[in-house]
């Protein structure tokens, strides 16, 4: 088999068991202290095993050795063979007792069989050339105490395994614990939660190398969160010593003679203005300042009127009116931005529906950008080739930052046709708002004071 044949076998493997092989730090531990157990109950039980045979059978040749000697005077003295069914010249000796016997020595011998108790030998040259032997099993008390041991050590190799994947899972499922509590509270620190400390969240009497995790990694979150800090403060900076400038041209622009020139001016000085106005306010919403001023209302009326005023070409559906508590201020920039970013990246039509507590905006352009898809807006990036540079990014930023004021969740998906690919064209964009079923106090939004309508001026009477 060449190469590539067995790398594309070892690529299908590992897509097919990779996922299925794939378990926690607790029954790998688990795993590694059973196996360990059962090597050294397996080692330690064969050792005994045989120990104890070898004891019982150097007892048992010195018990026979005892008897040949017994059975010899015997028969030296009476000349009988009728003791311990003692044999002269017994033709199914041994070759290797009988051999040692012929060298005038008295001997033993062990005679193993297959599966089955060995015997025990001994034999002893006598005076008149003659051979003295016994022949006797192995005694049924031995096999039995040996059967007893092995038993014995069955069920503690087993205990012993069963011991040791307690004690793993015991200690894997602590260190898993440490793990999974540091993981979440890492989640939280990349969620935005920059009062979180993974240290503080893994707890913990015991110190051990999950301890160095977290301190490395709270120490880490603390660098970031500085960076991130100092490049807000920055960011912020430039934008706001901008405003002056900025303002300044606006208003020289207005002192020009009209024209062409004059236009193209105003134009480029106004996109200025808006581009620092939105890095201003996304400098806001990163230093999670941004408080909501919540206040009750129908939903569906609400996106009707403010879709109306933004752009009455857009098409708007309540599938189902319900009443929120939100910023209406944020939600109609929320509302203003999709819109916006509908109309410049997408085709028309446009068409809004208003469902319950969820608001979907969708276009029938290219759709979203793979790179917005699976990271989420970013700032001055596009993520689109056929974009050309158009915008900078910041509408959808700060659109999902405002949901995040909200309490709210901004997610963006491609309507794509029935059965079309991975790489067939979308049929459209849709930015999904999604308002929380209650007020978003853990944003430490507040409500505003609701006037009773005889205090309330005419336009909010009448919705205008």
């Amino acid at each position: 088999m060449s190469r590539g044949k067995v790398a594309a076998l070892r690529a299908r493997l590992r897509a097919a068991f990779g996922p299925r092989l794939r378990t926690g730090v607790r029954w790998k531990i688990s795993a590694a202290i059973a196996l360990v157990g059962a090597l050294v109950a397996v080692a330690l039980s064969l050792v005994v095993h045989n120990a104890a045979r070898v004891s019982m059978l150097d007892n048992a040749r010195d018990v026979q050795d005892e008897r040949i000697l017994y059975a010899q005077r015997i028969y030296e003295t009476s000349g009988r063979t009728s003791q311990f069914g003692m044999k002269i010249d017994d033709p199914e000796m041994p070759k290797e007792l009988l051999s040692k016997v012929l060298a005038g020595r008295r001997a033993t011998y062990v005679e193993e069989h297959d599966g089955g108790v060995p015997d025990i030998w001994a034999a002893v040259p006598l005076s008149d050339g003659h051979i003295l032997s016994l022949h006797t099993r192995f005694t049924d008390r031995s096999a039995t105490v040996m059967k007893d041991l092995d038993q014995a050590l069955v069920i503690g190799s087993i205990s012993v395994v069963f011991g040791g994947c307690a004690l793993g899972v015991l200690i894997g499922g602590q260190l898993s614990r440490r793990l999974r509590k540091a993981a979440t509270a890492a989640q939280e620190v990349a969620r935005g939660q920059t009062d979180v400390s993974v240290r503080d969240a893994i707890g913990g009497v015991v110190r051990d190398e999950t301890d160095d995790l977290a301190r490395s990694v709270d120490a880490m979150a603390d660098a970031l969160k500085q960076r991130l800090e100092a490049e807000r403060r920055v960011t912020a900076d430039i934008a706001h010593e901008l405003r002056t400038p900025v303002t300044g041209l606006l208003t020289a622009a207005e002192l020009l003679p009209p024209g062409r020139p004059t236009e193209l001016v105003r134009d480029r000085a106004q996109a200025m203005r808006t581009l620092v106005e939105d890095v201003l306010e996304v400098a806001r919403l990163d230093s999670a300042a941004e408080r909501a001023e919540l206040q009750d209302l129908m939903l569906g009326e609400f996106v009707t009127r403010r879709i109306g005023a933004l752009n009455s070409e857009v098409s708007v559906t309540v599938v189902h009116e319900s009443e929120v508590t939100t910023d209406p201020r944020r939600l109609e920039r929320i509302l203003g931005n999709l819109l916006a970013n509908a109309a410049k990246h997408g085709k028309p039509p446009v068409e809004v529906s208003v469902e319950g507590r969820v608001v979907r905006v969708r276009d029938h352009g290219p759709g979203f950008p793979a790179g917005l898809l699976a990271e989420g807006p970013s700032r001055f990036r596009t993520g689109s080739t056929d974009r050309a540079g158009v915008g900078h990014g910041l509408g959808l930023t700060i659109a999902a930052g405002q949901a995040r004021v909200l309490g709210a969740r901004l997610t963006f998906r491609n309507v794509t046709p029935a059965g079309a690919g991975p790489d067939d064209p979308a049929e459209g964009a849709v930015a999904v708002l999604w308002l929380p079923e209650h007020a978003p106090t853990n944003t430490g939004s507040y409500p505003m004071l609701q006037l009773s309508d005889k205090y309330k001026p005419d336009k909010y009477k009448h919705g205008k």
